[in-house]
């Protein structure tokens, strides 16, 4: 078989099989192997160079032990090499699923018609249509049954079902996909490393406004209850995504960060708050009240009070 196969088959497939099992064990996360490590771009040339050496090696002694042979050996190897494969089962099934006849034997089942000397052969249904049109005879019984007669489930149901499975794959996935968080789904990153990245992006482009403890400069002091477009996660990353007050408020940050990006410098900045800065710079805007936070309990009112209230003032009268 392989004398058979060209080298210009061989080598490509060999290659790309290497390369598949290389992909396949080597974890490269979300990138390609072949790209997120360049060494493995000279591994798979060095597999190239080799699988052609090969085939030259192979070459060099098949031609060093033709030349060994009688011409009467050479002509026996040259005509076994040229000699095609023959898949003998694979014409009986085609000739079973065709029952066509060959042109020799035409004869057997041409017609009397004669249309200006077109003559009409009387060929029989191939067999392979035959058996398709049993199937879809048998599938449409089932069906029939099934959904006409049992009531088994109709398409609505169906798209309703995949619709719902659909979207508890979608919000599976949007909770181990930190990169589609939004206003809406944004929650405080507690992790360290959602945390160093934050204070990488709140040095970068944050300090010059805000100071690097939160002080407050240019823009307001992170380390106080007071926020000028309200407090709390989604609100500080609505104002970095959106920007500040117009004219005067910050940039919008949601074309240079991302939305990961913006959630952890979000969270990272509100660890400002209660802290105390060297220079804090004088509130600005409303005390914050976060809604989803439990109202303080009312003090409860002891039920004795009032009862030993009546009895002091009973005896302050009898005194």
């Amino acid at each position: 078989m392989m004398s058979r196969t060209p080298w210009w088959v061989r080598i490509p497939v060999l290659f790309f099989i290497i390369f598949g099992l290389m992909e396949y064990f080597v974890d490269s996360g979300d990138k390609p192997a072949i790209i997120e490590y360049p060494i493995t771009q000279f591994f798979m040339l060095m597999v190239l160079l080799i699988l052609i050496a090969i085939e030259v090696i192979l070459k060099s002694i098949e031609n060093v032990m033709f030349q060994t042979l009688s011409e009467e050996a050479q002509e026996r190897y040259l005509a076994a090499k040229s000699k095609k494969i023959e898949f003998k089962w694979l014409d009986t099934i085609y000739k079973r699923l065709t029952k066509s006849r060959s042109i020799e034997r035409e004869g057997e089942i041409i017609l009397d018609h004669n249309y200006d000397g077109i003559r009409e052969l009387d060929n029989v249904l191939p067999p392979w249509w035959v058996y398709l049109f049993y199937v879809t005879i048998f599938f449409g019984v089932v069906y029939l049954i099934r959904f006409h007669i049992a009531g088994d489930y109709d398409q609505e149901l169906e798209y309703e079902q995949e619709v719902a499975a659909a979207q508890i794959a979608i919000e599976e996935y949007k909770k181990t996909a930190k990169n589609l968080v939004d206003v809406n789904t944004v929650e405080v990153l507690t992790e360290a490393g959602d945390l160093s990245a934050g204070e990488k992006i709140f040095t970068a482009n944050c300090v010059v406004c805000h100071m690097a403890d939160g002080g407050g400069g240019i823009g307001p002091n992170l380390t106080d209850e007071y926020w000028i477009l309200g407090g709390g996660i989604k609100n500080v990353f609505r104002t970095i995504s959106e920007g500040g007050r117009d004219g005067k408020g910050m940039v919008a940050w949601k074309n240079s960060l991302k939305p990961v990006e913006m959630a952890q410098v979000a969270s990272y900045l509100l660890q400002f708050q209660g802290t105390t800065p060297a220079n804090p710079k004088a509130p600005e805007g409303e005390i914050w009240v976060d809604p989803d936070a439990d109202a303080p309990a009312a003090p409860e009112e002891t039920e004795g009070a009032p009862a030993e209230q009546a009895k002091d003032s009973a005896i302050v009268a009898m005194n």
